[in-house]
């Protein structure tokens, strides 16, 4: 499992507007190329998000569904992407005083990841989940600047 932490300068309801809006999706995640669709009632429990993931020639297309959605504190999404197995991404956010301190957990379910869990693995996904956790800090941050 990879397990990332950063201490976001907005509200927990700031927050939870850029994951409850999957078309979003594409400007803070890591390796997402496209956002392809976003189920009309996302982030449901069931709802879908399907995208195209990669880097430079090689993409794949990844679905994304809902397992929990607890607004303002808790998104757990199951994330497919076919031939290489599936992950759990288990999103949290705690108020801490006005701001929000965000939790992601990443844990492979299904696929080669599962067997090559551990280092390096971890460590790369737990470098792209960072780098991802700052783009959501900075849209979040820009965001209500602009609100103030």
């Amino acid at each position: 499992m990879a397990r990332n932490r950063c201490l976001i300068l907005s509200s927990p309801s700031e927050v939870w507007s850029l994951l409850s809006d999957g078309h979003r999706y594409g400007e803070w995640v890591t390796g997402n190329r496209r956002v392809l669709a976003v189920d009309p009632h996302w982030p449901d429990v069931g709802a879908r998000l399907e995208v195209r993931v990669g880097a430079g020639p090689l993409t794949l297309d990844d679905t994304c569904v809902v397992r929990i959605s607890e607004p303002l504190h808790r998104l757990e999404l199951d994330a497919k992407a076919e031939p290489f197995g599936a992950a759990r991404i288990a999103m949290r956010l705690t108020p801490w005083g006005e701001h929000t301190l965000f939790t992601l957990d990443w844990h492979p379910l299904r696929g080669p990841g599962t067997r090559m869990h551990g280092l390096p693995v971890d460590y790369f996904v737990r470098v792209r989940n960072g780098m991802m956790l700052t783009k959501l800090a900075r849209i979040a941050v820009r965001e209500h600047a602009a609100r103030v």
